[in-house]
């Protein structure tokens, strides 16, 4: 009898237990979110989607699909019911697109906004907004398959042309010429290869050369290098010699002074007394030339007093006569 009261609890335990957990995963897994309808208008194709796919806004989930079905007064155009979250900034110029999760080909919503109008765009059960479904990758990849099969078809034909026999047989020379002068650059290099091997030691006698330089310069400006001492002896000398040449032009001008004050004037007296025996000369050698008698009797006759001399008078007019 007391095996039966054990089971009895230890059933009605478990039954409760089971009984919890439920209410704490239904209570957990609930949506408790505040969901709007919204309606997605698309004319092409939404191969991939389902209900209950994820509903994104650019990137983040804010709601899933409720149903998708044709329009009853449109032919053609499909009607897909979406809940998204109240939170969710919709406006009149959100639009949505299919993207595709991975490569398993399930598609799901993408909501964006291009920030046309930022208008709030309200919804309703009573009154439901409508969204346009544009075009995805795939759907336009499908509407332009035709013109991208002609341009690759072109492409194709272009690329036929391009490797004809003729441009094949340029393209033929034009490598034997690209192989004809990588032959020439090997042969230019193995030329060159003893003058490569030289310049390790002309890099060597170069840098001792810079080496040698840069002590000499290094000389140079020690202050008590031989280089400075030399600049410094001719500094010197330099000295010594304009000490000289000031005093030759002290003696310069000494003996100017003693040209123009002392010399120059008995120079003047000298010439004065040259000049007067000259005339005196000049007297005695007219008084020969006129009178050379008088030179052995003596008593040359003096010439006639001029105009202004004692004794003169002027002659008689021819009138008076």
């Amino acid at each position: 009898m007391e095996n039966k009261p054990h089971a009895f609890w230890a059933g009605l335990f478990t039954i409760g237990l089971l009984i919890v957990i439920a209410l704490v995963v239904a209570f957990f897994s609930a949506d408790r979110a505040v969901r709007v309808p919204y309606d997605l208008i698309s004319r092409s194709s939404v191969t991939g989607l389902y209900p209950d796919a994820a509903v994104r806004f650019r990137g983040l989930d804010v709601g899933k699909v409720q149903s998708i079905k044709f329009d009853p007064h449109t032919p053609g155009e499909i009607r897909i019911r979406i809940l998204v979250d109240e939170r969710a900034p919709m406006t009149r110029s959100t639009f949505g697109t299919l993207a595709l999760q991975g490569v398993t080909g399930i598609a799901f919503v993408q909501l964006d906004d291009n920030g046309g109008d930022l208008s709030p765009l309200h919804s309703s059960d009573s009154h439901v907004a409508e969204l346009p479904l544009r075009p995805g990758l795939l759907d336009q990849l499908q509407r332009r398959g035709d013109a991208l099969l002609r341009k690759l078809d072109r492409i194709a034909g272009d690329v036929d042309d391009m490797l004809s026999e003729d441009n094949r047989k340029q393209l033929m020379a034009t490598v034997n010429s690209l192989q004809q002068a990588a032959s020439s650059v090997n042969v230019l290099a193995r030329q060159l290869e003893p003058t490569t091997s030289r310049l390790p030691g002309a890099v060597t006698e170069l840098q001792r050369t810079l080496q040698s330089t840069n002590t000499l310069i290094t000389s140079m400006n020690r202050p008590d290098g031989p280089f400075q001492i030399n600049l410094n002896k001719a500094g010197t000398a330099a000295a010594q010699a304009g000490a000289a040449l000031t005093s030759i032009d002290a003696s310069i001008q000494d003996l100017s002074a003693r040209v123009g004050y002392d010399t120059l004037p008995r120079v003047d007296s000298l010439t004065d007394d040259v000049r007067s025996a000259m005339r005196a000369v000049d007297r005695a050698a007219g008084t020969f030339s006129t009178s050379p008698h008088s030179l052995l009797f003596g008593g040359a006759p003096q010439p006639a007093p001029g105009p202004g001399e004692p004794g003169f008078a002027w002659p008689a007019a021819a009138g008076s006569k």
